[in-house]
């Protein structure tokens, strides 16, 4: 069997596994979700391609686009992919013992990678911009490069995510490589704006160059080849359980202050230990940790965020990124062992609220990262207040509902061959619902009402929500025994 009968035959493969999924026939409303998604991205992108063809062709500096890709619209398509692209699912385990080249199976997977449908979605960015130059003064050659180019580096950029998203599975260190990647380009800003205006004149002046199409396939190459032995090396030690066995015993940290709070103590201790003691655990948390302090710093210590509107909007975030990013998952990790909890009368009904209040003493986070902030003068006290209850309130009671409909059970340590995660319908929806739902409201409040009132209100709805905790909290508990069987179900058929 040649090379592309095996592509072919892993690719049919695939599609069957997905339609086996137990959640297949679940995700009617996630897939419709999924397809209104990509409308509203493409003519997003198609105004934003449209835009900034007409400064491009006043400045006569074509391959502005280009320029603004390493920059600006790669940091964005980075951070998309976390939504979009998962690193070598468990579609590799089975064909470790099968009579083919466990290479092929890898190389499958890369170049699907390459060849998804979310990378073609950035052509409605290219194509407008590139037509509307060419209409403007560019050759037929200058629109063909920067629509070839551009689609190379947004395929490039996949290959960089990969890579990233690996390396981070090892140590969390490697954040580091895309915060100089990306943020190197913008030093330029803050030592001298004149500066920053050379190096976009620079920049465009390379990018509409003959030999940029080239250089941006030589990139394409070189991250698809480094990806090709990295994942071969990691994928097989992961699989294969390739772990380096520690001969001394560790520090056991006890917590003995949280015993006089008898079992939800138990439960936060369990909460802070199993980010302490288990890989993928700890990189999500920390990720999350991460992901607050960058935003925090950026909203709070520069001038990119300044506008009243933006302000709010990130502001919100700030607060709500680490629930949000932390909790959709909620009971993932309680899935290896959930018959042990079942066997304690309400005993989960504990453990939701030991991670209700892990998760509210979180939000002190970013309320004390910005304090220093405040005290200049850039916040005020009311507005950081108003949007720490809306998060510990409203946003917190529609993530607590995904506890009720999640049972795929997610990996302990396994972080690079993690199962396919196929979202239901019902999930999605309170995903969307906590994503945009809090905002809407904010944003409403803040449009319509002076600043003041519209922070107070913000306050109380949260405040009501947040001590009305044990309520809605016992709702959740009831209806999620209700679904027990079909949970226990859904959990013992996703352990690895």
């Amino acid at each position: 069997m040649n090379r592309l009968r095996l592509f072919l035959l892993l690719r049919h493969h695939n599609s069957l596994a997905l339609r086996r999924s137990p959640a297949f026939e679940q995700s009617v409303v996630a897939r419709v979700m999924m397809v209104l998604g990509a409308g509203f991205m493409i003519v997003y992108l198609l105004f934003l391609g449209t835009m900034m063809a007409m400064p491009a062709c006043e400045g006569r500096l074509y391959a502005l686009l280009l320029a603004m890709m390493p920059m600006l619209w790669m940091p964005i398509d980075f951070g998309i992919r976390f939504t979009v692209q998962q690193t070598p699912a468990m579609f590799a385990k089975p064909y470790i013992l099968l009579p083919m080249p466990f290479s092929t199976v890898i190389e499958n997977f890369l170049v699907n990678t390459l060849i998804t449908g979310y990378n073609w979605v950035w052509f409605a960015m290219f194509l407008p911009y590139a037509f509307i130059v060419f209409c403007g003064g560019a050759t037929l050659w200058e629109a063909l490069a920067i629509v070839f180019c551009g689609m190379v580096l947004i395929i490039t950029n996949s290959q960089f995510y990969l890579m990233v998203r690996t390396l981070v599975g090892r140590s969390v260190f490697w954040w580091v490589l895309p915060i100089v990647v990306y943020g190197s380009w913008w030093l330029t800003i803050l030592i001298d704006e004149d500066l920053f205006e050379k190096q976009m004149d620079l920049l465009s002046e390379g990018c509409g160059a003959w030999w940029f199409p080239l250089v941006c396939m030589i990139l394409l190459v070189g991250f698809f080849f480094i990806n090709r032995k990295m994942q071969l090396r990691f994928v097989h030690e992961e699989i294969s359980r390739l772990e380096k066995k520690e001969a001394t015993m560790k520090h056991v940290t006890k917590f003995t202050f949280l015993e006089r709070f008898g079992l939800m103590g138990e439960y936060l201790k369990l909460e802070m230990k199993s980010i302490m003691r288990n890989k993928a655990i700890r990189a999500r948390a920390i990720m999350s940790v991460v992901l607050i302090v960058v935003f925090t710093l950026l909203v709070a210590y520069t001038p990119m965020y300044d506008g009243y509107v933006m302000l709010n909007f990130w502001c919100f975030y700030c607060f709500a990124i680490y629930g949000i990013t932390a909790m959709v998952k909620v009971m993932g990790p309680e899935g290896n062992y959930i018959d042990l909890l079942l066997v304690h009368h309400e005993s989960i009904l504990s453990l939701l609220k030991a991670k209700y209040y892990f998760h509210t003493a979180m939000l002190l986070v970013p309320f004390v990262l910005m304090l220093p902030a405040a005290f200049a003068g850039k916040f005020s006290l009311l507005m950081m207040f108003a949007y720490m209850l809306i998060s510990s309130g409203l946003l917190y009671f529609i993530l607590f509902q995904l506890v009720v409909y999640n049972k795929q059970t997610l990996p302990l340590n396994s972080k690079i061959t993690g199962k396919n995660m196929v979202e239901n319908g019902m999930q999605l929806v309170i995903e969307t619902l906590a994503m945009f739902l809090p905002l809407v409201l904010v944003s409403a409040l803040v449009l319509l009402l002076d600043e003041t009132t519209a922070y107070w209100i913000m306050s109380i709805i949260g405040f009501l929500f947040t001590i009305t905790h044990p309520l809605w909290l016992r709702n959740v508990y009831t209806r999620m025994m209700k679904r027990k069987y079909e949970n226990l179900e859904g959990f013992h058929a996703s352990r690895q």
